[in-house]
């Protein structure tokens, strides 16, 4: 078979530390949901199971589909939208909500309307809105030093080194540090360690209508500005222009949707973890890269069957190391989106507006700020960006045609 001749030592590191590194930052980010919201342990491995398999089945098929290194992770953003927000509905509500977002991202898949409604969309003021979600988890991080001020310090300037040695691995390397600190200090929990396969567990859904603007509006706008266009930016930058986002994003929407029921909240292509595949890295020849995505799919498959024991291992850390992985992992994306907020200078107080509002964490007539985040931030730029046309310019196309001649 041609997978087999185009595999390579490179592309198989390549996808395995692509896997890891998903694992290392942001699933951190969905056992803080899970402990923020009560959630008990077999709806966690569940969740886990549901996501790790999604990524790992269509990441393979949508790499040996397109030839290209195609690697599918689920919605950091849209996890860190859920800290906040899972504890104010119950989990059938949650789950009617996800069903809802990726619904959304379902028909902008199938309808081809991606890169026009990206077009119309204010990129800074989802760009802000996603970094007024991210906020609550960079301040944590030094807010987590009052608790474990050695093991968060460490795990701070480990990742500043590593950002200037090896960037890529920065992540990875401040998990090992943190995980050797912990086990070495004795602190490591070891009796709610257990080796077990991931059980899914179905969960009925709630429509409600709060939920959904809540938490399935917003889950839908991060997925689509945080996630689906990076994701293509990294496919395209590397040179695999030939692969289509409508494809890519009715394939996730279909897969969450199939997937919602066992707490799945979303599926989207990955961006820093497919920066690793689709470099040289993986392969001095783009045409073979793609095995990388075949391998990652691969580890999340084998990942995903032994959720349970991967829940009881974030069990046995403690709190202080969870929250310090997840604000170090995210410093990325949260310094990206600050970027992307204040890049246009017409566009800073609209996005300045929709950050405010979203890192507030106000609530209003029920609805969350990241909801009315995104609708302040609208609204401002709308007003403020807004040009109508001159009156006389008007009355001139208002003539008819031949008065005009």
């Amino acid at each position: 078979m041609t997978l087999f001749k185009d595999m390579s030592l490179s592309a198989l590191v390549a996808g395995f530390i692509a896997t890891v590194i998903s694992y290392a930052g942001p699933l951190v980010i969905i056992f803080q949901a899970a402990h923020t919201a009560g959630l008990p342990a077999e709806v966690l491995s569940s969740w886990i199971w549901a996501i790790s398999i999604g990524s790992g089945v269509l990441g393979i098929v949508l790499s040996l589909r397109y030839r290209a290194p195609v690697v599918i992770a689920w919605s950091a953003p849209g996890s860190a939208l859920l800290v906040s927000l899972l504890p104010q509905v119950s989990l059938g509500e949650a789950v009617g909500a996800y069903l809802a977002a990726n619904l959304i991202v379902l028909v902008v898949g199938l309808s081809g309307a991606f890169d026009k409604l990206v077009a119309r969309l204010p990129l800074s003021v989802c760009a802000a809105m996603l970094a007024g979600i991210l906020f609550s988890f960079g301040s944590a991080l030094f807010t987590s030093l009052q608790e474990q001020p050695l093991l968060v310090l460490a795990m701070f300037v480990t990742y500043l080194l590593c950002k200037r040695v090896s960037p890529r691995y920065a992540v990875l390397a401040v998990l090992l540090v943190g995980v050797g600190l912990v086990i070495g200090r004795g602190e490591l929990s070891a009796d709610a360690w257990v080796i077990g396969l991931a059980t899914p567990v179905w969960i009925t859904p709630e429509f409600s209508p709060m939920a959904i603007l809540n938490i399935g509006v917003p889950l839908a706008v991060v997925a689509l500005t945080g996630q689906f266009i990076p994701g293509m930016a990294v496919l395209r930058s590397s040179g695999y222009g030939q692969v289509a986002a409508r494809p890519l994003l009715a394939g996730c929407g279909l897969g969450s949707l199939l997937l919602a029921p066992f707490a799945c909240h979303g599926l989207a292509l990955g961006a820093i973890t497919a920066a690793i595949c689709t470099g040289p890295e993986a392969h001095e020849r783009p045409e073979r890269r793609y095995v990388a995505g075949e391998v990652g799919g691969v580890f999340y498959l084998l990942f995903g069957l032994f959720g349970a024991t991967l829940v009881s291992l974030f069990t046995a850390f403690p709190q202080a190391l969870v929250a310090a992985l997840a604000g170090l992992a995210l410093f990325g994306a949260i310094a990206a989106s600050l970027a992307g907020a204040m890049a246009v200078p017409q566009e800073r107080e609209a996005a300045l507006v929709a950050f405010l509002v979203t890192a507030s964490g106000m609530s209003f007539l029920g609805l969350s700020a990241a909801f009315w985040g995104l609708i302040f931030g609208l609204f401002a730029h709308w007003l403020l960006t807004h040009k109508s046309a001159p009156v006389a310019e008007q009355a001139v196309r208002s003539r008819p045609a031949q008065e005009t001649r």
